[in-house]
Order: structure tokens, then sequence, then C-alpha cells
């Protein structure tokens, strides 16, 4: 497999360039802020890996397109434009967008929608994601995530984002959702599910970036060469 890497200057970026190199994988080009976006579609690749910025990855994502480059992204923070430019990109290549790389996390969503399936409405969901001081959106693109997924298992469900003043009691229709940012935490996700007399807590703890260029990777492998198309990491998976 060749690979081109966009956002390859950054903290994930440069982890996904390390990595490929430990597993053999080659690189044939990297993008950073400042290059030309369309040198990616001259570059050979296979895969492009992309942790970049909303504007390049919708740039991006029409080069690889015309190009026939399958594309995985991790940036977080996509507005409509980037999204829109990833669906029509999936019209020609194969296309996997998730905003958390993590294997773990993902069985931890798996968890969090049966849990409050066989839980049922008496249990309250509390969303609560904490990251480092330099992240620059919020709530997480894995909270948001994770709130669909709560949503899924919840009839007529609503986000609320965080709470201040006098906001009223809570209803049961509620999904509370609250940011932290500080120090160099590089994410932590917790979903509590409070009852009456009791509560459970799932929660999910990344202790290393490689974990999330190595999800990266193993995604990279598994989409090339496959047809056009949208994918997630529960494809990956087999789930």
């Amino acid at each position: 497999m060749k690979l081109a890497v966009v956002g390859a200057r950054g903290r994930m970026g440069q982890t996904v360039v390390r990595l490929a190199g430990e597993q053999g994988i080659d690189v044939t080009c990297t993008i950073d802020a400042g290059d030309p976006i369309a040198k990616l579609g001259k570059s050979g690749a296979d895969v492009v890996i992309d942790f970049s910025t909303p504007g390049a990855t919708a740039a991006l994502a029409e080069v690889a397109s015309s190009a026939g480059i399958a594309i995985v992204s991790g940036t977080t923070g996509l507005g409509d434009e980037a999204r829109a430019a990833l669906d029509r990109a999936s019209a020609k290549v194969a296309v996997a967008w998730e905003p958390n790389m993590s294997i773990g996390v993902h069985v931890f969503g798996e968890l969090v929608k049966r849990a409050i399936a066989m839980l049922g409405p008496e249990f309250d969901v509390e969303i609560v994601e904490t990251h480092h001081r330099q992240k620059v959106d919020a709530p997480s693109g894995t909270a948001l995530r994770l709130a669909e997924i709560a949503k899924t298992a919840m009839s007529g469900a609503r986000l609320v984002h965080g709470r201040e003043g006098r906001p009223g009691a809570r209803t049961g229709t509620e999904i509370g959702m609250h940011a932290m940012r500080g120090g160099d935490v590089i994410g932590d996700h917790s979903v509590h599910l409070l009852g009456a007399g009791e509560r459970l807590e799932l929660v999910h703890r990344a202790s290393s970036r490689d974990l999330f260029a190595s999800g990266a990777l193993r995604v990279a492998r598994w989409i090339a060469g496959r047809g056009a198309g949208v994918y997630t990491m529960m494809d990956v998976l087999g789930g």
C-alpha cells in the first residue's frame, strides 16, 4: 500500500508517518499547511490519511476522488462544507471518516448503546469529555458520536450543552454534554447512566496518541482497493 498523509507535521500526522515507517508502509507524499493540496493527485498513493483542518479536508476530498485515492480522515470539527465534500468523494472512492480512530472507543460505543437500551428511560444519560488545553473544538467529535449513539436508544432525546442559572428540573429526554479542557490530557470520555438508587459509569481513556494513528493505519490497510462508498470503523472490525 502506498500512503499519503495530510497534516503531516501535526502531532497526529507525525505519529502516522512514524508508525507507517515502522510497519513498512510506503509514504509517498506528505502535505501540511502551506503545501499545495494539488500535489496529492500526483502522489501515486492508494490511500490518504487526513489529520488536518476542516478546510483542508474539503479540498483534499475533491483532489483524492479525482485521482482515485481512498480517503481515511480523522479530522474533527467538520462543518457542512467538509462533510458534503466527503459525501461527494464517496461516489468515486472509498471514504472513512471517524472523529476517533481508537478501536477501543468504538467497542465502547457499542457497550453504551446496549446499556442504554437495556436500562430504559428510567436512567438519565450524561456525557463528559476531557481533552488537552490546545484542543480547538468542543464538544469532541467522539462525544458527539456517543450522543448520536445514545439518541438511537432513546425516544425523542435532545442534547443539552452544560447547565447554568436556573435551567429547571432535568427531563428524561435530555442527554447532558459537558466538555473539560486542561493540561495534556489526550482524551477521556465518560458516559454516566444515572437511575434511582444506582448509577453506572462507562469510561474510555486514551493514554497514547499512537493508538489513534495505529487505528487510522488499520483502516487504511482495510480500505485500500475497496469500491466507492462510505465505510466506518465498525465495518473494519466486522461489527
